[in-house]
């Protein structure tokens, strides 16, 4: 087989104190034994015990120094990519970073493509495909929450839940085969009775498996929120407050918020992918009412609407047509928040609190709320939910287990309706291959290749 030796810069691309070059494969040690020579040690890298590390010079293949780094050895099969590895931690400019890599290049190695060395980790069997997947999460991770997610599935916590699934089916499928294909050996009966019982503990488990897409949606991208409300009641100044700085424009003027204006902020663990839209109200400005609709229509797509009300005036008929379109939106959290408690009181908070179950009550002028705000975001999104246990299901992750658990249904719909047994044998094929997908145990290169080219080089 012909010798593919990768690297790469592991680093950000960016000056700094430290950089890594990885380099991956059979000759990686050779190329090491060329480029680097240890002070204080007698041995070339390859002669070196694999998880040591030797502190010495780096020079080109002309002779000339370029630096002085630490070399760290990895021997087959006992590193991250399953192949030798050699690691060169040098100093972090880009200049002399790139110089380096151009010289192990020059020795013999190739560039690694994105992921290459996770995907090289997979394809050797030191990871499952959802291991793999969580390496790029755990990177990505805004958050204490989504962290400790793809720390769990990195463990292999996904991966063992959908093996479970998949044994339960393979086991099933067994007893069907032996079934349909011996039918006068004396075989225990598949009935239809006990096949819908064993179907119906798959699917369950395949469907709360699927359920952690929809918050680790959230924890990795961010909450789709929405700051709605009538003109002047400071959901721009709410905006700039959770924003840090003057995002919207903040005048006495009403309807000066035109157009949605967007900003990500984070508050303790959560992202907000924040929109301040324009005041709901009725009008004849074209332009303020373009601005409206838009607000309206975006209304419809959030994960989470920042209601804003006015402490210091009484409800009206703008404050209602609000409150009732967000009674009218399915599955979309409200919080509601009452601005400028440090004015007097003119707006009759029972309705608010009989209307939603999060309200609270702000400042946003004074600099008051985001503390507020924040507890009311860990009651919804972290102490309510079983957030910290639930695993990390991607968007392609989530695709198998829902194909998975169609064909349990049409398995199960099948066996209902008196269809011949080897026929539900083959819907539950189908239901198993998409675990197996899932997994990587039997993935096509195309979907490998997919995964992996969303990864960064050097890792």
């Amino acid at each position: 087989m012909p010798d593919n030796t990768i690297a790469a810069i592991s680093t950000p691309r960016a000056a700094g104190g430290i950089s890594m070059i990885r380099i991956s494969g059979d000759m990686s040690l050779r190329i090491a034994d060329m480029l680097f020579t240890p002070v204080s040690r007698k041995e070339k890298p390859s002669e070196m015990e694999g998880y040591t590390c030797a502190y010495g010079k780096i020079f080109s293949q002309s002779g000339e120094e370029l630096d002085d780094c630490i070399l760290t050895v990895y021997k087959a099969p006992r590193s991250y990519t399953g192949e030798d590895i050699a690691e060169i931690s040098c100093h972090g400019g880009i200049f002399l970073t790139e110089r380096i890599l151009r010289e192990v290049y020059d020795c013999g190695a190739i560039p690694a493509g994105a992921g290459e060395f996770t995907k090289r980790a997979f394809l050797n069997g030191k990871l499952s495909l959802t291991q793999a997947e969580a390496v790029m999460d755990m990177i990505s991770a805004e958050g204490k929450a989504f962290h400790r997610r793809a720390v769990n599935v990195k463990e292999g916590a996904l991966f063992r839940s959908i093996k479970q699934c998949s044994d339960k089916l393979l086991t099933l499928l067994g007893e069907l085969d032996a079934w349909v294909d011996y039918p006068d050996e004396d075989i225990p009966e598949v009935s239809p009775e006990n096949m819908n019982a064993a179907l119906t503990e798959i699917l369950t488990d395949i469907k709360k498996i699927s359920a952690g897409y929809d918050n680790t949606r959230i924890l990795r991208t961010g909450v789709n929120t929405v700051i709605a409300g009538k003109p002047n009641v400071g959901k721009s100044t709410l905006m700039n407050l959770l924003a840090g700085e003057e995002k919207s424009i903040v005048t006495d003027i009403p309807g000066t918020t035109r157009d949605i204006v967007e900003e990500s902020v984070r508050l303790g663990d959560i992202v907000l992918r924040l929109s301040d839209t324009a005041g709901l109200r009725e009008t004849e400005d074209i332009v303020e009412g373009a601005g409206i609709e838009k607000a309206r229509r975006r209304l419809e797509t959030a994960d989470l609407i920042i209601a804003v009300f006015d402490n210091s005036t009484p409800l009206d008929d703008d404050d209602m047509k609000l409150i009732e379109s967000c009674k009218n939106l399915s599955g979309v959290k409200v919080i509601a928040c009452i601005n400028k408690s440090d004015k007097n009181s003119e707006i009759d908070k029972n309705k608010i609190i009989d209307a939603f179950e999060n309200v609270i009550e702000i400042s946003a002028e004074n600099g008051e709320g985001k503390n507020e705000l924040q507890n009311v975001l860990n009651k919804i999104y972290l102490t309510n939910s079983n957030i910290y246990n639930d695993l990390s299901v991607n968007e392609r992750q989530k695709q198998c287990l829902d194909r998975a658990g169609k064909c349990i249904e049409e398995a199960m719909a099948a066996l209902t309706s008196g269809t011949t047994l080897d026929a539900v044998n083959i819907i539950l094929d189908d239901a198993q291959n998409y675990l197996l997908e899932l997994t990587g145990e039997r993935a096509s290169e195309a979907v490998v290749n997919e995964v992996f080219s969303h990864f960064c080089v050097g890792k």
